[in-house]
């Protein structure tokens, strides 16, 4: 149900931007995040959109670079990626809840394949 496009190789300080196409998951209420995992590290919330209630979620480490948005007619969350860092490199994964929910990976039933982002010069 979750299909994610958009990572690949990118210099410090270019922007990529992540898809994620959400279709067959309709619900009123829902949380579509984005994730992130780096080798030997835990997969962390990076930014998370909710149906209702409240603002768009960020982690610390990206606010102000990254921005989610959602195209509710086309089934897709974005993630735009400015400002990129070789510590962005990681696995993203697009993962959605059947409820308005933190932006924590235990709490989302649904997920992508994942799509690489490597940033290197």
């Amino acid at each position: 149900q979750l299909v994610e496009s958009g990572g690949g190789l990118v210099q410090p300080g270019g922007s990529l931007r992540l898809s994620c196409a959400t279709s067959g998951f309709t619900r009123d209420y829902y949380t579509i995040g984005w994730f992130r995992q780096a080798p030997g590290k835990e997969r962390e919330g990076v930014s998370c959109i909710r149906s209702a209630y409240g603002g768009p979620y960020y982690a610390d480490s990206v606010k102000g670079r990254f921005t989610i948005s959602r195209d509710n007619g086309q089934n897709m969350v974005y993630l735009q990626m400015n400002s990129l860092k070789p510590e962005d490199t990681a696995v993203y994964y697009c993962a959605a809840s059947n409820m308005i929910s933190q932006c924590v990976s235990s709490r989302f039933g649904y997920w992508g394949q994942g799509t690489q982002v490597t940033v290197s010069s």
